[in-house]
């Protein structure tokens, strides 16, 4: 059967990310205030730049299972959320349940979690916006255009929105968790459905992973100022 209608998932119970990484504060030389603006300022440009290191090609250890029986990605996210679009994403094998992800200082943050086995995403977008120097920034990918799709294997996506027009093919709702993945929460919300189609996809996320991730027609751009457009 099929299912029409805005895409959306009420979230449930929580999971917790695996922490990795060494927080021991490094002491500083003292630095004038001119060499600290410099300092500061390229920090943040490489804070700014490591987020945009597209977590889509991280392979392996995609999903942990943790001591308490929650779902955990393999890294620590940063401290703010992107942005992606689509004009159309195709699903197989798709899942969806709630959790949350963690920060290396410890924020959590509730998500929507969704696992699709192989996707194509046409005329994809990705953006993240920051303010760096007193000046709005926004760096983007573009991919997946003219025919050529963006495609992902084995797709997590913690995500904290989701809009757009959906077809799900074969959907069961209300569903144990711990029956879409072994990890899950038990007696959590889950969804699934073998196929989903989106249109005018528009995402709010905080970490995507893939086995394998294909940007077809790949190209990245930096705004600043009143140029500095997402991608919605």
């Amino acid at each position: 059967m099929a299912h029409h209608g805005s895409a959306a998932l009420a979230l449930s119970q929580s999971r917790i990310a695996c922490a990795i990484g060494d927080d021991t504060p490094v002491e500083e030389d003292p630095v004038s205030e001119s060499e600290d603006r410099q300092l500061s300022g390229g920090t943040r440009w490489r804070r700014f730049a490591a987020m945009m290191v597209p977590a889509t090609v991280v392979a392996g250890g995609i999903v942990l299972g943790m001591a308490n029986g929650a779902i955990a990605a393999s890294f620590n996210v940063s401290g703010q959320t992107f942005k992606v679009g689509a004009s159309e994403l195709v699903g197989h094998d798709f899942k969806q349940y709630g959790g949350m992800v963690k920060e290396k200082d410890n924020t959590v943050h509730p998500v929507a979690v969704s696992e699709i086995g192989t996707a194509e995403l046409h005329n994809l977008c990705q953006s993240v916006k920051s303010r760096v120097l007193g000046m709005d920034i926004v760096l983007t990918i573009n991919a997946g255009g003219g025919g050529k799709p963006a495609t992902a294997k084995g797709l997590l996506i913690d995500m904290e929105s989701l809009e757009g027009n959906a077809e799900f093919t074969n959907i069961q709702i209300g569903r144990d968790a711990t029956d879409l993945n072994e990890h899950a929460l038990p007696k959590s919300f889950g969804q699934d459905a073998d196929k989903v189609v989106i249109k005018d996809l528009k995402q709010v996320a905080w970490s995507t992973s893939a086995g394998t991730f294909t940007l077809n027609g790949l190209k990245l751009g930096l705004k600043v100022g009143p140029d500095a457009k997402e991608c919605f």
